[in-house]
């Protein structure tokens, strides 16, 4: 009943000075809205990446040439032996590396698109057929090339989703049309889903051609031995389960292949989708703790703003705390009087931050669209608790003086 009735007259306290409980709690909303909008934002952000990780394909190894620890190829030092159209085929023998249900291949460069005079800069992915399969991405209109297409050298290409858009800003129907790829025609047989950004870059301005084609045709990027040279290996994996099994797999006979000695270094990557994503995900969640360390200064100033209020407050009713005491209240009921005064304005102002935040998250959410801030309930909660306990730590010294006060010379206090 006392906590109760303490909790009244500090509720009737606060609201007779309202402009000033309204400014003293500003710090703390701040503080609070910060904390758990950057942490939603990041968390939001953390999903999308993990989701775009995800979307790359089922149980999937990404095998590249050099170290990926040595940086892009373009700048390092030593030069780095390509992978080749049989690696990807010797990768995909399921005699050599059982555990590989698919392979494809990629090769990626930047292209020259044209149609109707309209020019678009995209990537250029020259693939095997397997390469929808194996990337788990179909396509909306049309369909993928097929081996003969590849065996043939056809002049075909898939459009990406945005790539699709630029050339043919009125919704044409696409397929059977001819554009222009580095000057050369092209007939369109379909395009690509929509992906949005990836770890690439943006996926859906892109462009999907024969590995055959491109390097017969218009890249020319075969190596000194006539092999078609290519970027990335995409082995997908018959259980998740037997992931690093196959990476062992992968490994042993990619040495082999490319003549790695017993002690030296592999001269290629073997990365899973789960590496990658522990990757951005411990990045992501450091910068997201990060952000929230220093959103959780602000609460440190609304602390110290509440310190100085009740300070004052204890001032302006010090007359108020001699009389309390001169008709028998103790020190600790003025002591806890004070406390709750400051936990409250801690904790009404916490509420409001997680509301302000809440909205700020949510308005970052609707600008942009790509991914949905998440506002967890641990987040919430920890926020209130941290504000709650801002507000009694910072409180206790004013409650502390204020419980010491002797009550005759309180009284005479003017």
């Amino acid at each position: 009943m006392k906590v109760i009735e303490a909790m009244r007259i500090a509720l009737r306290a606060l609201a007779a000075n309202k402009l000033r409980s309204i400014l003293t709690m500003l710090g703390i909303i701040i503080g609070v809205g910060a904390v758990i909008a950057l942490m939603s934002i990041g968390r939001g952000v953390e999903k999308y990446v993990t989701d775009q990780f995800a979307g790359l394909g089922s149980n999937l190894l990404f095998i590249a040439p050099g170290q990926i620890s040595d940086g892009p190829p373009t700048l390092r030092s030593n030069p780095v032996k390509s992978l080749t159209l049989a690696d990807m085929n010797a990768v995909g023998d399921r005699s050599l590396a059982p555990h590989v249900s698919a392979v494809a291949a990629d090769f990626q460069t930047r292209a020259t698109v044209e149609r109707n005079g309209k020019s678009v800069s995209v990537q250029a992915s020259a693939t095997t057929p397997s390469y929808p399969l194996v990337r788990s991405w179909k396509t909306t209109t049309g369909s993928y090339f097929s081996q003969l297409d590849s065996d043939e050298r056809q002049r075909v290409v898939l459009l990406g989703a945005d790539t699709y858009k630029d050339l043919f800003p009125t919704g044409d129907y696409p397929v059977d049309q001819t554009v222009q790829v580095n000057g050369m025609n092209f007939r369109v047989i379909g395009v690509m889903e929509g992906k949005g950004g990836g770890p690439g870059g943006n996926l859906d301005k892109s462009i999907f051609l024969p590995l055959t084609t491109a390097q017969d045709r218009l890249f020319k990027q075969k190596n000194p031995n006539g092999e078609y040279k290519i970027s990335v290996i995409y082995a997908s994996i018959d259980d998740a389960d037997n992931i690093p099994l196959a990476q062992e797999e992968i490994s042993q006979l990619m040495r082999e292949r490319r003549g790695v000695q017993y002690l030296d270094q592999d001269d290629f990557s073997i990365i899973s989708q789960n590496d990658l994503i522990a990757v951005f995900g411990d990045i992501l969640g450091a910068l997201t703790i990060f952000l929230g360390a220093i959103a959780a200064i602000s609460l440190l100033v609304g602390g110290i703003g509440i310190m100085n209020i009740m300070l004052v407050s204890v001032t302006e009713r010090t007359r108020e705390i001699g009389l309390r005491k001169a008709v028998g209240a103790k020190r600790a009921d003025v002591l806890i009087q004070f406390l709750i005064e400051a936990m409250v304005l801690a904790a009404v102002g916490g509420i409001i931050g997680v509301t302000l935040g809440w909205g700020l998250a949510r308005t970052v959410s609707t600008l942009f669209g790509e991914f949905q801030a998440v506002v967890g309930a641990d987040a919430v909660i920890t926020s209130l608790v941290v504000a709650t306990a801002v507000g009694l730590f910072f409180g206790i010294f004013p409650a502390y003086r204020a419980s010491r006060l002797n009550p005759i010379d309180a009284l005479r206090y003017e």
